[in-house]
């Protein structure tokens, strides 16, 4: 669309005639989102920074308070120490975590207050090990842990 709106020629007609044109060359008729409806929805009200928003969201990008990150960091980590393979996997996930909780405690930032103190990590392990007991998987904990697939330990 290099084309200049010639003189004398209204502005809107020449961008309809544009549109028309780019129409009946099926310019449009690839478009992603092509005869969907728009995001969001008629009823909503206008948010000027929506596009900032679906930024966000499409980039992964989260805009929350450090301490409401940690408790989330906190929360996902327990979840994933629960679902780890070994012993020692368990111990290394909770252990950093307590390390960035304990930073948060002591030189508290700006926002609510965190809210949540290191695990016990004698705890998690204990509850991790009933857990794979309950479900059948059959790992016994010792020393270096449950031996995982291929006798590793790992």
């Amino acid at each position: 669309m290099t084309e200049r709106k010639p003189p004398g020629v209204p502005f809107e007609s020449w961008v309809d005639k544009q549109i028309r044109d780019a129409e009946a060359r099926g310019d449009f008729s690839q478009l992603p989102g092509a005869g969907k409806p728009l995001p969001g929805g008629a009823d909503t009200t206008y948010d000027e920074l929506w596009w900032v928003r679906q930024k966000l969201a499409r980039e992964g990008f989260s805009v929350l308070p450090p301490t409401l990150a940690l408790r989330k960091e906190a929360e996902d980590a327990l979840a994933a120490a629960y679902a780890a393979p070994s012993e020692r996997i368990v111990r290394k996930i909770i252990t950093e975590v307590n390390v960035k909780i304990r930073e948060m405690m002591y030189k508290p930032p700006p926002g609510p207050p965190l809210g949540k103190k290191p695990y016990d990590v004698e705890d998690v392990v204990r509850e991790w090990r009933e857990r794979r007991a309950g479900d059948g998987s059959g790992g016994t904990a010792g020393p270096g842990g449950p031996v995982g697939p291929g006798g590793s330990g790992v």
